[in-house]
């Protein structure tokens, strides 16, 4: 395995390093701009069904934890499938965002946790 994905797991949710790739990034002054895509791998959980990529959901901005005195902005692409059976569009139930921000569960955990203090 690539040692930049190493380092990427350190950094960022696992789940999104394992499901998806870093396909471009920007530094901003003092915002870093990471976009990902989800990988065109067919869901375990659709195994059992005939699926076809079917395209991509609007992308999403997420905050996440600042890294060395960055806000960090995640732009992620996820994908969408087509049963061929039943013409459904499916995709993967994904939990990136907390509910009721636009950041990283983690990252509002954090926030949550030394708000507490």
């Amino acid at each position: 395995m690539d040692s930049y994905i190493e380092l990427l797991k350190l950094l960022l949710p696992e789940l999104l390093i394992t499901h998806f790739d870093l396909n471009s990034h920007q530094t901003d002054k003092d915002v870093l701009h990471l976009h990902f895509q989800e990988k065109p791998a067919i869901p375990k959980e659709f195994s059992s069904k005939q699926v076809i990529a079917h395209g991509f959901h609007k992308e999403i901005s997420i905050q996440d934890f600042p890294v060395r005195g960055k806000k960090v902005f995640l732009h992620i692409k996820r994908r969408r499938w087509l049963d061929k059976q039943s013409k459904q569009v499916i995709q993967r139930d994904w939990n990136l965002v907390a509910q009721g921000t636009r950041m990283t569960t983690e990252f509002a955990a954090f926030l949550k946790e030394i708000s507490q203090y």
